[in-house]
């Protein structure tokens, strides 16, 4: 049956005389990045071959993440096309599916073009991992040295150790380790060291429940008490923190569980948040505050999610005030104390509003979707059977001990905006493929433990998804916070897990089920026909079973009012081929479907938006061939404006309003980027238009709540769970938090996380400036609380002195999103700073009244004696707009807005380098020696830039560690760089 499946679908057009490769136009791509901090190249290759419709957006990321780049068989020795990769993959998973039985000589060949062609067409990705490693042995003869892997050798029926790092792949980037509360031995503290180091090194995550460890004071079997829970996690912390900045394939992903019962959750839980307020007073000590800076190297707990786990009935008890929750103790299973369930969660919501951790997975939700409760040895109420953890980003859920390799579908490739309908045979035909390469990844694939390698060849999870939902939602005209855009969401979920399931078990019935699935299988029927239920179809039974809750169900009717009958049909169809031929063939696989964050995986499709993610902006910027950006509308916005019945002429007067912009100093800069207002834009579509953030001075954007109703919608779909961070403004009160972790329980969501907007150091507001220059004493430094007890009357009888005459000045010129700014720092006669004025070319009278009014305050400042450095120290790290590169400034490359500028400059005034991008020659050398010219200094090439871009209208978020740019934003309960694709996720 499954082979019968398996003919010409994508490449029926394909002659006899042709290769797959032949179907699409190719082009001569240059790739150069550079690290925006130091100038430093971090790419540059030169002739490679990608396909013509390829952005140059998405081939820098292929190239610089994904091209080997040594030991090819060639003479430059590295991949030069996208060709070579895709074959390198796809030649693996077709001899690897061809080994297992799954595919035969008849179709092998199909099976390889169908699978190029989806590559070639950016129809689909797989997770990062297999882009890494996959096919390295088997194309190129890259082997390389054994690194610990393990594989069960079916003819021997037990794990064996790899005998080489490449001949088989890790493909899996997600990972679920249990642990042993013992210090030595197999699934020790010692042992989980090597296992995450292997993991993060070949580019995986890590998740581990941590509950199994003995609290702080509990007895030692050899005498003595225990040290606690959080004095480990500190060390692996530390691990993570070694290996992630140790030059490894990818950052450490990594997450920690913990039950709520532990009698060491409470310091768990409040752990990130109290180092959270080492880092402020630590910033007040004048060490730097940013991501990478000191001031987070020094504290602990930065290298990993943190999640708490709750059980139904500790939710539940919040409705009672006077209720109670018991921690227990690890060794004995005594009550370690008792405490108001009120007050834990008040620490709970308090936490997550300081910093954004801990998130909350919800034990028994989770669980009653569990498709292998009875685990290998049968017994369903055994809790060993239970899930504990999940991945880093929280999209696997699954056994401890086990692995999941993910794939995702860009879903706006099978959408007609002309016709408003879906491709669905198209879209089944590419599922059923990605699923048999998933599985073949598991036949061929390498894992870090003995372990893993038994369990994920037992079980053999996988994990597809979909991406670019939210440019779907838009591009049919459908509000992100809409019944209609849920039910869309929901349903082409639904088909995906349906039709994975049913393709496994086609694949059960050529070669087998996964081992333990008779005795799982009263289990996992209950599960997909809950699943089957909330697609709407009918069954004989129609109560959900084994649900605490009534999930939501997808609307046949509301499909049918929104006219995709054909969705509805294939719907109904799907599942019940999946329950009819599960129940007679059992499944290949025990689960098949998440939704990853596609961080990376999305831009290098060229998704508008990732995973479930709405757009974040109205205005993108296009990464041009030559180098720099140009900043372009949302490209998904004008064809929506063209299907809501927008006439050409009315949609550019749209467009031209988002995009209008102000000449200063002879460059074109966006002044706002809002859409509310636009003319002829009517306010019934606006909610059409909202985005994750507000735009410019525009006040709509999408609600917390929507984001959670969202994920409500589509976790019924989904074997695993969603990686989606919810994101609050800063302004979110901790009863904003309870609320949303609340809605989370009640509408079914596995687990969540959320992000308060400037909650961390490393993340200063705009609203942070102090127009008074006046602090409060709690926020005073060290350094100035001295100088406020030693020298009190300075701080009550100011005396103001002020230069006079010609005196020596220095003037520094730089330019941030096309205003160009001249500083000019002037002295007393004895070498202090006495004036700073900041004025700016070609400027209106609002901006020269701004920096006049900076300017003055500053330097009566000076004036009346407070100390230069103190001064840079507040206005540092200040962020507003303009903000972002620099240019020509020969040291800073980057700021967060004038204030900081400034402070950059009052600080090479100091002759202190510390926050500059780039440093001179010798730091020893003194300031006046290398500005005594009274110099402007002029742009240097690195620093150019075609245009920029504002917070407010692009991708723009933390300082990438590895390339510098400020694109690293959040993208599900992980981060992303939206420029160079490094990411702190496992996807």
């Amino acid at each position: 049956m499954l082979k019968n499946l398996l003919k010409p679908h994508f490449t029926v057009q394909l002659k006899d005389n042709q290769s797959v490769y032949d179907l699409v136009k190719w082009k001569k791509v240059n790739v150069h990045l550079t690290d925006h901090m130091t100038g430093k190249v971090l790419v540059h290759m030169t002739d490679l071959d990608f396909p013509e419709h390829f952005s140059q957006s998405a081939c820098d990321i292929i190239v610089s993440k994904y091209f080997r780049k040594s030991g090819i068989p060639t003479d430059l020795g590295y991949e030069t096309s996208f060709k070579q990769l895709v074959h390198r993959m796809v030649n693996f998973w077709v001899n690897a599916a061809l080994d297992e039985g799954l595919i035969d000589h008849s179709n092998k060949n199909t099976f390889y073009n169908e699978l190029a062609y989806m590559m070639l067409m950016q129809m689909w990705a797989p997770n990062s991992p297999q882009w890494f490693n996959t096919g390295l042995a088997l194309s190129y003869g890259i082997k390389g040295e054994g690194q610990g892997h393990y594989f069960f050798d079916q003819t021997q029926k037990c794990v064996v150790k790899a005998s080489d790092a490449y001949t088989r792949t890790q493909g899996s980037a997600c990972f679920i380790v249990s642990i042993k509360d013992s210090l030595l031995g197999p699934k020790s503290l010692t042992d989980q060291l090597t296992t995450e180091t292997r993991l993060f090194k070949y580019g995986s995550g890590v998740g581990t429940n941590w509950s199994s460890i003995r609290a702080e004071g509990e007895l030692l079997s050899g005498g003595g008490k225990s040290s606690g829970l959080m004095s480990f996690l500190k060390v692996f912390d530390r691990n993570a923190g070694a290996i992630k900045s140790g030059g490894t394939t990818r950052r450490a992903a990594k997450m920690n569980v913990l039950d709520l019962e532990h009698p060491d959750s409470l310091e768990f839980i409040n752990w990130k948040s109290k180092e959270e307020d080492k880092v402020i007073a630590l910033g007040k000590m004048g060490y730097d505050t940013h991501f990478d800076g000191e001031a987070y190297a020094t504290v602990s707990g930065q290298n990993a999610n943190n999640s708490i786990r709750v059980s139904d009935s500790f939710m539940n008890s919040l409705n009672d005030p006077e209720a109670t929750f018991s921690q227990i103790n690890r060794v004995d299973h005594t009550i370690h104390q008792t405490l108001p369930a009120k007050d834990i969660w008040q620490q709970i919501t308090h936490a997550a509003w300081r910093c954004g951790d801990p998130g909350i997975q919800f034990d028994d939700t989770i669980n009653a979707w569990h498709t292998c409760p009875a685990g290998e040895n049968g017994n369903a109420d055994d809790p060993k059977n239970r899930i504990h953890a999940s991945n880093p980003c929280s999209e696997y859920m699954f056994l401890d001990d086990t692995a999941c390799n993910l794939a995702s579908i860009n879903i706006l490739k099978f959408y007609d905006i002309d016709t408003d309908t879906f491709d669905i045979e198209s879209y089944l035909h590419c599922i059923m493929l990605i699923q048999l390469v998933l599985e073949a990844t598991i036949h061929h694939g390498q894992f870090p433990t003995p372990e893993i390698a038994e369990r994920s060849y037992h079980f053999r999870t996988t994990g597809l998804g979909l991406t670019n939902l939210g440019a779907l939602f838009m591009l049919m005209g459908l509000p992100y916070d809409s019944e209609a855009a849920r039910t869309i969401g929901a349903s082409l979920m639904s088909l995906l897990t349906g039709q994975a399931y049913y393709i496994s078990s086609l694949m059960a019935q050529e070669i087998g089920p996964f081992t333990y699935f008779e005795q799982n299988k009263p289990y996992m029927m209950r599960v997909l026909r809950n699943h089957a239920r909330c697609s709407g179809l009918q069954l004989i039974q129609p109560q959900f079973e084994g649900l605490g809750y009534l999930p939501p169900t997808i609307s046949h009717s509301a499909l049918a009012n929104l006219h995709q009958s054909t969705l509805s049909h294939a719907l109904k169809e799907v599942w019940n081929k999946a329950l009819e031929s599960g129940e007679t063939n059992g499944y290949r696989n025990a689960q098949v479907s998440v939704l990853a964050p596609t961080g990376t995986i999305a831009f290098a499709m060229d998704c508008a938006t990732t995973s479930s993610e709405p757009f974040f902006s109205h205005v993108t910027y296009k990464k041009l061939v030559g180098g720099g950006f140009m900043e372009i509308v949302n490209p998904i916005l004008p064809l929506t404006l063209k299907k809501l019945g927008y006439n050409q002429q009315e949609a550019q007067a749209i467009i031209d309003y988002i995009m209008r912009k102000e000449e200063r100093d002879g460059y074109s800069i966006l002044v706002d980027g809002k859409i509310e207002g636009a003319p002829h834009l009517k306010q019934e579509h606006y909610a059409i238009f909202d985005t994750a953030n507000k735009c410019g001075s525009g006040v709509r954007y999408i609600s917390p709540e929507a984001h959670v109703k969202m994920m409500a919608a589509l976790t019924p779909h989904v074997s695993g769970a969603i990686s989606k961070t919810v994101n609050l403004p800063h302004d979110a009160t901790e009863q904003d938090v309870s609320n949303i972790y609340r809605l989370s329980f009640e509408l079914g969501v596995k687990a969540i996380a959320l992000y308060r907007d400037g909650c961390k150091a490393s993340q200063p507001l705009s609203t942070s400036l102090n127009t008074t220059g006046i602090k409060k004493l709690e926020d005073l430094s060290y350094n100035e609380l001295l100088d406020y007890v030693k020298h009190p009357e300075k701080h009550y009888t100011p005396i103001r002195t002020k230069p006079t005459g010609i005196r020596n000045a220095h003037v520094h010129e730089a330019e941030i999103n096309g205003l160009k700014l001249y500083i000019t720092v002037s002295f007393f006669d004895n070498g202090k700073l006495g004036e700073i004025y900041v004025s700016a070319g070609r400027q209106g009278s609002l901006v020269k009244g701004l920096l006049d009014s900076i300017s003055t305050t500053i330097s009566e400042m000076l004036q009346y004696g407070v100390p230069a450095q103190d001064i840079a120290k507040m206005y540092r790290g200040q962020k507003f707009e303009p903000s972002g590169f620099v240019g020509g400034h020969p040291y800073i490359k980057r700021v967060d807005s004038i204030s900081d500028l400034i402070s950059k400059i009052i600080d090479i005034e100091l002759g202190d380098f510390t926050y500059c991008q780039v440093k001179p020659d010798s730091e020893s050398i003194s300031t006046r020696s290398y500005l005594s010219a009274n110099i402007s200094f002029p742009p240097t090439a690195e620093t150019i830039r075609t245009s920029t871009s504002h917070s407010d209208f692009s991708l723009e978020g933390e300082l990438c560690p590895n390339c510098g740019s400020t694109k690293l934003i959040k993208n599900g309960t992980c981060k992303v760089c939206a420029e160079c694709g490094t990411t702190t996720g496992c996807s």
